[in-house]
């Protein structure tokens, strides 16, 4: 309630109410709300110069973002140590993995393809943080992309792996007779004298005497292609299949321990030393065919013999002397 006040007035010897005039009160109410709406924009004026003063959503967003910057910091250099120890396997990769197995290198381009042209991060442009949201998308992007190339390489590096295993186990490495079974290493690869004729001709394998009925075992995974007597000269021989273009005879023998299309392995037993054929004594004629050519059967004896009985095979195998077929 407005307090009412009055005057004296002298004339009348009286008190008398003063009346306010209307326009007066309404300047009154005008100056007042434009002291109102000056006094808070000053108060904006002071709020938004002053960055101290902040409300508590300010405060909990600032936090927040902050927040969000350390843990994209903490992300990219998570990314940047993983490209490290990425790099370093795609090195082994390269240079030790594939180079073993006979393998081309995987280009850096092929590693690092499909990332030019169009601007796939245009969504994240334009905000206050966009380059650090980028960066680290382009780093997880081509994070990806060189796991998937890698992960591909790996598979492709087993798969040879596994293929070299097979390839090792097939290869002719052992002799056909063992070492403490045999008499002497009659004949080896080269010009021999043919012991029928007397002529010198061309002996296309390796002669080991043993007593008939020595064992003989294959040289390597294989699977048995022939075991007959109607290949001329040799007799009763086994002919063993142990792919990537290899094959392995053996001939003159008593007899057989394998049939036709057998899977055998390296070191079982496939036949017995005999004498049949073109042979003047009890021995195994041993041949070795790459791809069709016969080859030199010495070089296939590193699954067994020491550097010492190699050296003495080799020389043995060097005299040229008379072959026993």
């Amino acid at each position: 309630m407005s307090k009412v006040k009055y005057y004296y007035d002298s004339e009348t010897l009286s008190y008398k109410k003063i009346e306010r005039k209307k326009g007066r009160r309404i300047g009154f109410a005008l100056v007042t709300i434009l002291g109102i709406f000056l006094a808070a924009f000053l108060l904006l004026v002071v709020y938004l110069n002053i960055p101290q003063i902040e409300t508590p959503k300010e405060k909990a967003l600032k936090r927040e973002l902050e927040n969000m910057k350390l843990q994209y910091g903490l992300l990219n250099r998570k990314m940047e140590q993983a490209q490290q120890v990425l790099a370093n396997v795609e090195d082994r990769d390269n240079n030790i993995y594939r180079l073993y197995f006979e393998a081309n290198p995987i280009p850096e381009e092929q590693r690092m393809a499909g990332f030019g042209g169009i601007n796939r991060y245009r969504n994240l442009e334009g905000f206050e943080n966009s380059k650090l949201i980028i960066d680290s998308h382009k780093k997880l992007d081509v994070l990806t992309k060189r796991i998937v190339v890698q992960s591909r390489s790996l598979d492709e590096i087993a798969s040879l792996a596994e293929d070299k295993e097979n390839l090792l186990a097939s290869i002719p490495a052992i002799m056909p007779v063992k070492n403490e079974d045999l008499k002497r290493m009659a004949s080896g690869y080269g010009w021999r004298t043919d012991p029928f004729t007397k002529v010198r001709k061309f002996h296309y394998g390796m002669d080991f005497t043993a007593p008939q009925g020595t064992p003989v075992y294959a040289t390597g995974d294989a699977v048995v292609e022939r075991a007959d007597n109607r290949s001329s000269g040799y007799g009763k021989h086994i002919r063993l299949d142990h792919g990537y273009g290899y094959v392995s005879l053996y001939g003159h023998l008593y007899k057989y321990n394998v049939k036709v299309g057998q899977k055998v392995r390296r070191g079982d037993l496939i036949g017995f030393v005999g004498s049949t054929g073109r042979s003047q004594a009890p021995h195994v004629h041993y041949e070795i065919f790459k791809d069709g050519e016969k080859i030199n059967p010495l070089n296939f004896y590193y699954g067994q013999l020491s550097p010492a009985e190699f050296d003495e095979i080799l020389e043995q195998a060097q005299q040229e002397n008379q072959s026993l077929d």
